[in-house]
Parts: structure tokens; sequence; C-alpha cells
């Protein structure tokens, strides 16, 4: 006898405990991932410093950092580290969520979600049209962009810690690398 698939909606998200662990649904299935470690939090803040001041100066759009909740869908709910919505997009934030896909979305890789971040994130947000996509690395210092290109994501370009990050979406914002991971 096949035991049967629990599919996992946006109400089922919603009855979740308040517990400080992250939970998210994708395809249906729910993830549960446990609250970041400091230096996560550390490299969140700088990265976030360095896009608020880039966002504030050019009037381009509002940031949001985890736990906030990005529906695409009531089987598909993210808590990406960090959310960009473009200015003129703003009709896709509620007061209770972000209801579309953001124009920018940055996790930083943990142990506990390096693979889901890669890969099935990855997917989920290319599928939804999220424009660009930025995966940083601690453990080797990087930023990786992809950008949405014709509904897909372009191979990605790595800048490693000497590097000075330049994004497609974001004209004229850059940052050396290494400028998210000063923090000892």
């Amino acid at each position: 006898m096949q035991t049967p698939t629990i599919i996992f909606t946006y109400d089922d998200y919603l009855t979740l405990p308040n517990d400080g662990k992250r939970y998210e649904i994708i395809d249906g299935d729910l993830h549960i991932t446990p609250a970041p470690i400091p230096e996560h939090q550390l490299v969140l803040v700088y990265l976030t410093e360095i896009l608020l001041a880039y966002l504030r100066s050019h009037k381009w759009g509002k940031l949001f950092v985890a736990p906030t909740d990005v529906v695409f869908s009531m089987t598909e709910v993210a808590q990406p580290d960090i959310a960009v919505v473009a200015r003129e997009r703003d009709h896709i934030i509620t007061k209770r969520n972000i209801i579309a896909a953001p124009d920018l979305i940055v996790e930083i890789l943990s142990e506990a979600t390096e693979k889901t971040d890669r890969t099935t994130k990855k997917a989920m947000y290319e599928r939804h049209g999220v424009k660009e996509y930025w995966i940083v690395d601690p453990s080797d210092r990087s930023v990786e962009i992809f950008e949405l290109v014709g509904g897909a994501y372009a191979p990605g370009t790595r800048f490693a810690s000497t590097e000075e990050v330049h994004s497609p979406l974001l004209s004229g914002l850059s940052f050396r690398v290494q400028t998210i991971f000063d923090f000892e």
C-alpha cells in the first residue's frame, strides 16, 4: 500500500509554531531549517547595509530580511535571507507578506541550507521569475550572481573575496566581496 503524499499549503504554513526555526514550502514539501549561526547573521547585516545604502541613494526599492514570507503560490513559500522589490512593483508588498517574485533574492549559505539554496530554491526562484539571485558563500568568501535571461538563469558570475561585485540589476552597485566578511 502506498502512503499518500502530503501537500503543504500556505494555509498549513500559517498554523506552524513560532519556535525560532525557519519554515518554507517548496513544491508542496515542508522544509525546516534551524536558526542561522552568528557568522551568517553578521554577513547578512553587512550585506544589508551595502544594499540599503544603494537602494536609498538610488530610490530603487525596498529591502526585506528573513523572516519575511515570500508567497509565490499556495504551495511555494520562502523566507529568503534578503528580498528586494523594485519601487514600481511595491504593489506586491502586503501588510503580511510579499505575494509575487521579488526582483532580487539573496541566500547566504550554511551547512544546513547549501544544497537547497543551490538547487531547489534556485529552481523555484527561476520558475517564478526572480530577476537576480545571489548566493553568498561564507566558506570560500564569494558571491555568485545568477541573472534571469529569457526565463532561465544564465550561468552564474562568481566574485571572489578580492573582487568587486557588480550587479546587472542594480546598475552602479559595486563593493568588494571581502567587505561583507570583515567582522573579525
